[in-house]
């Protein structure tokens, strides 16, 4: 009984193995489209999660592809790819500004327009592509023409590539021009309003489409079954780093690590902290418009503050350094080569930028202020003939307990100090010295 129970789950579990894969191969040329939603500004990350997305429903026999968009705009190089992903896919692409209250501003104007059908929902909007630098300001001249025309030129020949209004759509760049769903309706920017995505289905249902390679498909949407593809965790990941914000703390947090492992040699968390920091702040730089200048300003500046310890009192290093960080920092992302889109600002919060340099200055005030705070003790110590090897095996009296660590009277001088056994030693009692480490003495109660 028990051995032919046996070979019923053997057989039964390779039933199931073999079963898997027809499944999943059954499930995958089932009718069914694919929805993502893009709800962030356009970046390199976007851009690369589209294209997989794209590539794997074609791999997969979806009938099609719904992108939900709502952007604020972004960056025009990632733009560009977003839309050759969309012009060259071999199924169709439905572009779809929802929810209400969504927009498909600057960078999402081309997007949208680049789909095979593009929708929008009620209370949506489209439009607002002037070219403005990448912290919101106007282009100066004749960069700001130059950067226009371009723009301008490359929506009219997506907008008759799909039979849309290339006069109201080269607006939205020369102009400014915006528009509501209606509005985009009443002008054939979109081609059509739905109010959610089964109306859209029902609508775009048994519409033809030209796709790159001229040939014509038809978009069949009854008894279609809709699988929603989200990012996978190291697309949340690559997102998370590429925030402005994030990609300047690791930076930061990158080159502090290095220059605590150079100042104290044999340290190892900070430097492998540091490296692990500035590794994520490269690769989230491969996601921003980053500008160099900035780094290179950031770098110089870690190495005037550390000229300023090795030479503390000389302030002018100081000063350089914090002066030389703040203006890397501002520079640090966008900068002097603005993109064509009125995209979302790509810069470092100025509030982050003040709180980290407060920071940095006051730990480097602190530090040259021990320092010379050391340099002026062992100068004393020195003209009484005591040096700081010369304290071990001395006597003394603790002043503050030592729990494990308090204040020690030795040779006329308060110290710092630590009990040598990690055990507390009251206050009053005698201790001697066993160890100078810096401005702090190890100590051990004397038994004497």
């Amino acid at each position: 009984m028990r051995k032919a129970l046996s070979i019923a789950l053997i057989a039964l579990g390779l039933a199931g193995m073999m079963a898997s894969p027809l499944m999943s191969t059954v499930e995958a040329q089932a009718p069914h489209a694919v929805v993502v939603e893009i709800d962030e500004p356009i970046q390199p990350s976007t851009a690369n999660f589209l294209e997989r997305v794209v590539n794997q429903a074609e791999d997969d026999g979806a009938r099609f592809v719904v992108i939900r968009l709502d952007t604020p705009g972004g960056l025009y190089d990632s733009t560009r790819d977003i839309v050759e992903t969309i012009l060259e896919s071999e199924i169709p692409v439905i572009v779809y500004v929802s929810p209400s209250g969504a927009q498909a501003a600057s960078a999402g104007t081309f997007i949208a327009t680049a789909g095979h059908v593009t929708a929008m929902a009620n209370g949506t909007t489209i439009g607002a592509a002037s070219p403005v630098d990448q912290r919101g300001g106007p282009l100066p001249e004749p960069l700001g023409s130059k950067a226009t025309n371009d723009a301008a030129a490359f929506l009219r020949s997506i907008a008759v590539e799909r039979g849309l209004n290339a006069d109201a759509l080269n607006d939205t760049v020369t102009r400014a021009q915006a528009y509501s769903a209606s509005e985009a309706l009443n002008q054939n920017v979109i081609d059509f309003v739905a109010k959610d995505l089964e109306q859209l289905l029902s609508t775009v249902d048994g519409r033809r489409v030209d796709l790159f390679d001229g040939s014509s498909y038809v978009i069949e949407t009854s008894e279609i079954q809709l699988r929603t593809v989200d990012k996978t965790i190291l697309e949340r990941f690559l997102a998370i780093i590429s925030n402005p914000n994030v990609a300047f703390l690791l930076l930061v947090i990158g080159a502090i690590g290095l220059f605590i492992e150079f100042l104290a040699p044999g340290l190892f968390a900070p430097g492998i902290i540091g490296v692990i920091c500035l590794v994520m702040a490269f690769v989230a730089f491969g996601n921003l418009p980053v500008n160099w200048v900035g780094v290179g300003l950031i770098a110089f500046a870690l190495l005037l503050m550390f000229a300023e310890l090795k030479s503390p009192g000389v302030s002018f290093f100081g000063a350089g350094g914090v002066v030389s960080f703040v203006l890397g920092s501002v520079l640090l992302f966008g900068g002097f080569t603005p993109g064509p889109l009125d995209a979302p600002s790509f810069r470092v919060n100025y509030w982050l930028i003040g709180g980290v340099t407060v920071g940095l200055a006051g730990l480097l005030i602190f530090v040259v202020r021990d320092i010379l705070l050391a340099q002026k003790l062992e100068e004393r110590q020195a003209k009484r003939g005591i040096t700081t090897t010369a304290l071990v095996g001395t006597t003394g009296v603790v002043s503050a307990q030592l729990a494990p660590s308090g204040m020690v009277f030795v040779s006329g001088e308060e110290w710092s100090a630590v009990s040598d056994t990690g055990d507390s030693i009251e206050e009053g009692a005698e201790v001697v010295v066993t160890e100078v480490d810096g401005l702090t003495l190890k100590v051990y109660k004397s038994t004497d």
